[in-house]
């Protein structure tokens, strides 16, 4: 029995098979393969809407199956999001969710936080890995059962999403950093890759001095390096003022909302969980 097995056997035990329409794979798992830092990303594709007491035992029981990430640990850190069928398909923007536990808010559950339905912008990308993915663990393909999402709603999701990744650059650098070489990457050639492939893709575009970081962030995924940033550490936030811009400038070409706010957030702010913002920005004229 694999990690994965296990928490599709708690999405059954907890929604019931008569409720699940489809469990999919998504992220590493679908652009590559699982690099030694990758998450275990599951979208769980549900017939109804989950009641408050569902959503706890799913909580609970991640909690017991997600790793936290810490070094030497066995298990893998669960991103799991759960989303009603009915409320993506005919598609809309932005998407609601149902569900998302991921291990950014592990103490959170601990203090007794339970994630809510709401919307959830980030879903126009991961359902774009499922359709592209199409890998399945349970039901059926899932072209069948989702819609496909336009590439101008998946450029939108990508730059509402970089003002909560510039919130946790000083606490989860390597992922930020790998993120928002993915969105440059995306944003201009329209492919979703691996955060190593689009790292790649980013070094051959920056400046010899904003290539450090981003190869570091590269090989701490890999696997080939520890995590390691204080020798690197003023250079960090060049780097990603450096690769913001250049996601500005494609969101203005493609009419895409712009990005706000400065790169820089002060060690011991806490970053704003943006899927859980109600409503969004009105759209720029185009």
């Amino acid at each position: 029995m694999t990690q994965t097995d296990d928490v599709v056997r708690l999405v059954r035990g907890v929604l019931g098979d008569a409720d699940l329409v489809g469990v999919y794979p998504h992220g590493s798992a679908v652009l590559g393969g699982l690099r030694p830092h990758s998450d275990l990303d599951l979208f769980v594709l549900a017939r109804r809407p989950t009641t408050a007491g569902q959503r706890q035992a799913l909580t609970d029981g991640l909690l017991a199956l997600s790793g936290s990430g810490a070094p030497g640990e066995s298990l893998r850190p669960v991103e799991l999001t759960v989303a009603v069928q009915d409320d993506i398909r005919p598609w809309t923007y932005p998407p609601r969710s149902e569900f998302q536990y991921g291990e950014w808010l592990r103490d959170a559950y601990l203090r007794g936080l339970t994630p809510e339905p709401g919307p959830d912008p980030d879903l126009a990308l991961l359902l774009t890995m499922v359709l592209r993915g199409r890998a399945v663990l349970r039901g059926p393909s899932p072209e069948h059962v989702l819609a496909p999402v336009p590439r101008a709603d998946l450029n939108r999701a990508m730059a509402a999403g970089v003002p909560g990744l510039l919130a946790e650059l000083d606490t989860d650098t390597r992922n930020v950093l790998l993120t928002l070489a993915r969105i440059w990457t995306t944003l201009a050639t329209g492919d979703i890759t691996s955060k190593d492939a689009a790292a790649d893709w980013v070094l051959a575009r920056v400046p010899a001095e904003h290539r450090p970081v981003l190869a570091r962030a590269r090989a701490i995924y890999l696997g080939l390096r520890e995590e390691r940033w204080d020798d690197l550490l003023p250079q960090v936030e060049p780097h990603a003022q450096h690769v913001v811009r250049e996601i500005e400038r494609l969101s203005r070409t493609s009419c895409t909302p712009l990005i706000t706010g400065r790169v820089h957030v002060p060690t011991g702010t806490r970053p704003i969980d943006i899927r859980r913002t109600p409503g969004e920005a009105p759209r720029r004229p185009c």
